[in-house]
């Protein structure tokens, strides 16, 4: 019967060898954990500075929208401020049409000859300067564009007046003033416009430029 034979004891060489190779594997395995958790981080801080930069943008976009709605609020709230009193002020410029009108039928002779109708002129005459006062407090304004360039915005042309002597599209005559609440017009003036002269130097200028 044939004996078992023992192993060969290994040789110094040979067992370092093995310690080293066991020592490689084990260093291999440790350094692709190490790779493993490094490539997880990364996707982890990735994901992070994504969602943080799509959270700054979202908090941006938000800021932005509140300010908007904060200007329109204060453009709303300073229209209607502005704007609430375009009924009775636009009732009041008959009131103010109709001294002037009385100022300019009064004779200038009656003026001077009689004291009463002075005294009677010169009150009338404050009263209507106090009221146009009390208007443009509220933004209303005058127009009175005698010798002024035609604005269609604001005036609205009765006729036209052939006179070379200015500019054409120059306001020649004024039938009725006209008023502008804030940057509304709240009554145009009624206005004839010259027509014949030269043209307007602005309108040359804006060509050429």
């Amino acid at each position: 019967m044939t004996s078992k034979t023992k192993p060969e004891a290994e040789t110094p060489i040979e067992a370092e060898a093995s310690a080293s190779a066991e020592a490689t594997a084990e260093s291999t395995g440790q350094a692709g954990e190490q790779g493993a958790v490094n490539d997880n981080a990364f996707e982890v801080l990735t994901k992070l500075q994504a969602e943080n930069a799509d959270l700054k943008d979202r908090l941006l976009r938000t800021m932005a929208e509140i300010e908007n709605v904060r200007r329109r609020g204060e453009r709303e709230v300073n229209d209607t401020r502005q704007y609430a009193i375009a009924k009775f002020a636009g009732d009041m410029l008959g009131v103010a049409d109709n001294m002037s009108r009385a100022l300019a039928n009064v004779p200038a002779e009656a003026r001077e000859g009689d004291a009463a109708v002075k005294t009677l002129v010169e009150g009338v005459e404050l009263t209507e300067k106090e009221l146009l006062r009390s208007l443009e407090r509220h933004g209303v304004k005058k127009l009175d564009p005698q010798g002024e360039r035609f604005d269609p915005n604001f005036h609205q042309a009765m006729f036209e007046v052939p006179d070379p002597s200015v500019p054409n599209g120059t306001v020649a005559q004024v039938v009725q003033v006209g008023y502008s609440i804030g940057s509304r017009v709240l009554r145009p003036a009624l206005v004839g416009v010259a027509r014949g002269g030269p043209k307007p130097v602005a309108a040359e200028t804006e060509k050429q430029g």
